[in-house]
């Protein structure tokens, strides 16, 4: 075998490995997809306006198993998986969807990791939020759409201290730490309420309102 040939073998069968590795771990996906996007500001001052205003209602019964969470949404991909690829940078996952590859920087505080695992999936609001609001009355497999929806700007990828400090709060009790985030969350917090049929209490309104005047 000669020099010239020898050397078009080794190219193909590199070549061959990079292929095989890609199909393996799947195309990097595009660069911070994002949540879907919440709606304009007259749009979102008319959601708030249309959401019925009520005191929440009790959590004594509430328990988080009664959300069925991290369900098949696309393929062979759950949830969480879903929105990991979705919301990374140059992610690339293997043939079960779990990501193999990325980084993630947390719309709430800025933070950044290459550690899937590391990333928390956010429901911007809570499920006990939600069950306070009106979810207490829904079927299982309503409550299972709503945990999993990616739809809506209702599942982000933060990180796991601004996820452990937001907890079940609302806006009128809690905000990401970074401001320039403010806008879209209130959108995006009234939208999901407003897409699922969830009240809100008159503090949360309130907040609400003072967001989208000061921060959009």
């Amino acid at each position: 075998m000669d020099a010239i040939t020898s050397a078009r073998r080794t190219a193909g069968l590199a070549a061959a490995a990079v292929a095989a590795l890609l199909l393996v771990l799947g195309p990097a996906s595009p660069a911070s997809a994002d949540p879907p996007p919440p709606p304009g500001l007259s749009e979102a001052r008319a959601q708030l306006a249309g959401l019925t205003v009520e005191t929440e209602g009790s959590s004594s019964d509430y328990d988080r198993s009664l959300f069925p969470h991290w369900s098949a949404v696309e393929g062979n991909c759950n949830a969480r998986e879903y929105v990991l690829r979705r919301d990374g940078d140059d992610v690339r996952v293997g043939n079960d969807c779990y990501p193999t590859s990325g980084s993630w920087t947390s719309p709430f505080d800025g933070a950044t990791t290459s550690v899937p695992s590391e990333v928390s999936i956010d429901h911007m609001v809570a499920l006990k939020e939600a069950w306070d609001s009106g979810a207490d009355t829904w079927s299982t497999s309503r409550r299972e759409r709503f945990a999993n929806d990616v739809s809506t700007p209702q599942l982000w990828a933060v990180s796991a201290s601004s996820n452990s400090s937001k907890g079940d709060d609302d806006p009128a009790e809690w905000m990401p730490p970074r401001t320039a985030v403010h806008c879209a969350y209130a959108k995006s917090w009234i939208n999901v309420k407003h897409a699922w049929g969830l009240s809100v209490d008159s503090a949360e309104k309130g907040a609400l309102e003072e967001l989208l005047g000061t921060a959009c």
